[in-house]
């Protein structure tokens, strides 16, 4: 069970093989055997297995599955500590994101060590211990959120929670080879959680693979009344990316020295090419406001926290974190609104570049230091981590952390995905296909992950139907728009069965093609699209549809039928037959040469 992933955990308590109590006895010792420092309160045998008896219902999404929590989320009945034991309490409820994982099933085995009061990106800013990085202990394991990033890592969960205001999510993805899902701002309530900054904290997620980390944020991702920064999902939001998505990166890349992260981009960048399309792109912007975050008066949301301790109980607080946290009581009113105004001008220019790209793709960071060099200079160091973290949940954007493959020093590095708002499941429908075309381990496990399929079908086909599509509606002509704004989700690309005949109709703007079943005259496979969509938006997308055109039933060339676009034969006595062209993409390649069908 080390290094399972969720459907290998489903699938042995299907067959029988192990009931949740049996797995979490035999988990426990693993548990026990670990890391000290990545746990700051580790749940012993007898409690986790009575969570594992009170499990009545094995339909549950996580029935069974256990995970570790990051000890500034709240657990009922586990100190909260935020790594400062004189800060601790006891809650007497959970945090809303644990309580959502617990009603689907899921069983708390911990709580993990952090940067205290998840100030930091390096993992070793805690009382309880560094957390040394699984793949070489002189080495950083990321941070905040270390202790969750590594629980993953090492397979001892599935996955686990962690916070992300400066990139605590994704840092640590990077270091360990796991996934770091940051979502929405908002999407995942935080009510329970000790805040850093409470205007921009993200609960985030760590998983061994993409689908892990999509499955537990659709669980996650639910409005919450009692928390006032909570945000309604979007009824329509794009579900993927384009075939060969437009995907924007830096023109120029700080490394600080780290050669070896260096050469580990550009192979990622190579890979990535083969699936998606590189623009270069400015990204001062993006750097303009990720100085801010500690630049500006941000650090003060920080103070408002650990402010009580420090005026009664300053050396119960870390030196490192004093130094952050300190310079926070000389700013003023007017410096935070100044600091607003400035924040509003670079998301309206975020927001222009957002608009220029499907998504973004940055190195998660620009490389990886020893635990020595960031005790020798904690703060110069930490700082540059966060280079292409700190601004995303300032400008109120999502991000997807996932691996990158290994530097030859046997360290692994990170990509990240950076969408708008509200793209986080077109970020993880690619992630998907990222992980299909470049596969990766169980974060330190040794063992490969089964390959994902490479498209984001709903886990749900009774509440979906998958569209045919031929002409104007393909990936990248004028009217897919049609299609991604209703969660629509490219599934594959095919053909039809070897019997229809396309035309392109006349007078219609923009070009549309008239699809038509000829087997008695003879016909041919035509290129087509299919796109998976969920059921409630299908009515609007037929209600766009104008004559001679419909909705009917296609062949394709694998004898499968589903929904696609058909013709009235009518409308062919005008049309012109462009079936030997071999798709509709070529008849609009021989219409910008003006050369003759």
């Amino acid at each position: 069970m080390i290094g399972w992933t969720l459907d290998q955990w489903q699938a042995a308590y299907r067959s029988g093989e192990l009931s949740p109590a049996q797995a979490i006895k035999q988990l426990a010792t693993a548990l026990h055997d670990s890391e000290r420092a990545l746990w700051i309160h580790l749940l012993d045998e007898s409690s986790l297995i009575a969570q594992a008896e009170t499990l009545t219902d094995p339909d549950l999404p996580l029935y069974g599955i256990p995970f570790a929590v990051k000890d500034n989320i709240d657990v009922a009945g586990m100190p909260t500590t935020a790594a400062c034991p004189a800060f601790a309490y006891t809650p007497k409820e959970d945090a809303t994101a644990v309580r959502l994982l617990r009603e689907a099933g899921a069983i708390v085995v911990g709580k993990t060590n952090l940067d205290q009061f998840a100030t930091g990106l390096v993992g070793t800013r805690s009382p309880y211990g560094e957390v040394p990085n699984p793949f070489n202990p002189d080495y950083l394991s990321g941070g905040s959120s270390s202790g969750s990033s590594v629980a993953v890592s090492m397979g001892l969960v599935p996955f686990a929670l962690g916070t992300d205001t400066a990139g605590s999510g994704r840092v640590p993805a990077a270091f360990t080879n796991t996934v770091g899902l940051k979502p929405t701002r908002g999407a995942i309530s935080t009510k329970g959680v000790v805040p850093a900054c409470r205007t921009l904290d993200c609960v985030s997620i760590f998983a061994l693979d993409v689908s892990d980390a999509a499955t537990v944020y659709r669980i996650l991702g639910q409005f919450d009344p009692q928390d006032d920064y909570s945000r309604a999902t979007p009824s329509l939001q794009n579900k993927g990316l384009p075939a060969r998505p437009k995907l924007g990166i830096p023109k120029d890349l700080p490394w600080f020295g780290d050669e070896q992260a260096r050469a580990l981009w550009e192979r990622n960048l190579a890979a990535m090419s083969e699936i998606a399309e590189l623009v270069s792109v400015d990204t001062m912007v993006l750097e303009d406001a990720a100085a801010l975050l500690y630049q500006g008066p941000w650090v003060a949301e920080r103070l408002t926290v650990a402010e009580p301790l420090l005026q009664t109980q300053p050396d119960a607080i870390l030196p490192v974190i004093r130094d952050i946290l300190e310079p926070a009581a000389t700013l003023s009113a007017a410096d935070s609104f100044r600091a607003q105004y400035q924040l509003a001008e670079l998301k309206r220019q975020s927001e222009q570049l957002m608009a220029s790209v499907d998504a973004l793709l940055l190195p998660t960071t620009p490389g990886i230091y020893t635990r020595a060099a960031v005790s020798a200079d904690p703060i110069t160091l930490n700082s540059q981590l966060g280079t292409w973290t700190n601004f995303v949940n300032l400008l109120d954007m999502c991000a997807l952390a996932l691996p990158g493959g290994f530097r030859e020093d046997g360290l692994p590095g990170g990509i990240t995905l950076i969408g708008s708002a509200w793209q986080d499941h077109a970020l993880s429908e690619f992630g998907r296909r990222w992980q299909h075309h470049l596969p990766w381990q169980a974060g330190a496990t040794g063992q490969m992950l089964a390959q994902p399929t490479p498209a984001a079908a709903n886990d749900d086909p009774a509440h979906t139907i998958t569209v045919a599509v031929v002409g104007a509606h393909l990936t990248g002509m004028p009217l897919n728009g049609q299609l991604v704004e209703r969660d629509a989700v490219l599934i594959e690309a095919t053909h039809t069965a070897p019997c229809y005949r396309l035309y392109a109709l006349a007078n219609t703007v923009p070009p549309k093609p008239g699809l038509i079943r000829n087997p008695a005259d003879g016909g041919d496979s035509i290129p087509i699209e299919l796109w998976q969509m969920p059921i409630e938006h299908f009515g609007s997308f037929v209600g766009l549809i104008p004559a001679p055109l419909g909705i009917g039933s296609l062949e394709t060339v694998d004898g499968r039928w589903v929904k696609g676009f058909i013709c009235e034969p009518w409308a062919i006595n005008d049309a012109t037959d462009i079936t030997a062209l071999g798709g509709w993409r070529n008849y609009i390649a021989s219409l910008q040469t003006k050369e003759p069908v």
